[in-house]
């Protein structure tokens, strides 16, 4: 075996000024044979030995749609998220489409005075969502959309599922959401996301939107939905932070468990989820790694409501540059091996990527 040359290090000096150019420029002076720092010297270097790169196909965007003659209403808890009329969202949509952001994702802020107990207008074939995805595809048939089958915005308990006393019914729910799924893929749908965490819901929405002849329908799962803080913004952006009764920990995932969500990922994926989903991102970028590893399917993660609030809270006092946190945020998830990021920031980034080039 080869002996390692030892090269004794320099003495310490006492003045940088004092020390010759050459030697300050000398390459062998720790005789390091290796330097990590050849590939950062320059731009152009960067870009090609950079492992992970984000673009605009990375983008998925959601949207709040609200039925209101007013085109849009502000989001208080998120600076800068409007909620949109249908007008306002076909609008927006077309640039999402310009802008090369591949698909959105609507999220209806239903009137209180549609919500019951039932969930009822979750199947009304001409409520708030149904006639978004319609004048959105009617005007820009290329763009996706993913659709959240989820009963929440429209229970007056505001839980993701009819209730009996103080317990979420689970059988009962999935039926319900089952016959929401197919409202939402005869309005145009392309992608049914169930996020209200059910037990055996992907394999009733799999089995009901095929006898229904929407067997090109895909289901992305929201396969490890958390228990999160994180979620706060959301539920005033659609309007059931007045109305939550308790909490979801019953049915969401427990923020302390991963083994729990490659179970849960398995579960889903047997049960015909074309594409599972990490909910929320940043806190769970080990859940997002651990599922890619393990099952090599496309995997989507959700910079949640609360996350998006962080950043621009903290952009707007001056605390981070937004612009680089906002992108550093994403790349982290490309990263940790998500093939694409629900984000409110999609049309800043993609407005960003378009300007690099």
């Amino acid at each position: 075996m080869a002996s390692r040359v030892v090269r004794p290090f320099p003495a310490p000096l006492a003045r940088q000024d004092e020390v010759p150019a050459t030697a300050l420029q000398s390459a062998d002076s720790l005789g390091l044979i290796r330097r990590m720092r050849r590939n950062r010297k320059a731009e152009w270097s960067r870009r090609l030995v950079r492992e992970n790169v984000l673009t605009t196909n990375d983008l998925i965007w959601p949207i709040f749609l609200v039925d209101s003659s007013q085109a849009r209403t502000p989001v208080v808890w998120m600076p800068g998220v409007d909620r949109l009329n249908i007008e306002e969202a076909v609008r927006q949509s077309v640039e999402a489409a310009k802008l090369g952001i591949p698909a959105i994702a609507p999220f209806p802020n239903v009137e209180k005075s549609l919500r019951d107990a039932t969930a009822s207008e979750a199947l009304n074939t001409r409520n708030l969502m149904c006639r978004a995805v319609r004048a959105i595809k009617q005007e820009v048939p290329e763009l996706g959309i993913i659709c959240d089958a989820a009963l929440d915005p429209y229970t007056s308990h505001g839980h993701d599922g009819v209730m009996a006393g103080e317990t979420v019914l689970n059988d009962a729910s999935v039926r319900i959401l089952t016959e929401q799924a197919l409202a939402l893929a005869d309005a145009g749908a392309d992608v049914i996301a169930p996020s209200d965490m059910m037990d055996g819901r992907v394999g009733a929405i799999r089995a009901g939107l095929d006898a229904a002849g929407f067997d090109q329908v895909q289901i992305m799962s929201y396969a490890a939905k958390y228990a999160s803080a994180y979620y706060g913004p959301f539920r005033d952006a659609i309007g059931t932070n007045a109305t939550l009764i308790g909490d979801k920990r019953t049915y969401q995932m427990d923020p302390a468990n991963s083994d729990e969500a490659i179970a849960e990922v398995a579960l889903d994926l047997e049960e015909g989820a074309d594409m599972v989903m990490i909910k929320p991102g940043l806190p769970y970028l080990d859940v997002i790694a651990r599922v890619k590893d393990h099952f090599r399917v496309p995997t989507f993660a959700y910079q949640v409501s609360g996350e998006y609030a962080m950043i621009q809270a903290a952009a707007l006092n001056g605390w981070l540059d937004g612009d680089k946190a906002m992108l550093e945020s994403l790349i982290a998830f490309k990263r940790a091996g998500a093939d694409g990021v629900l984000t409110y920031f999609a049309p800043r980034v993609a407005e960003k990527l378009k300007a690099i080039g």
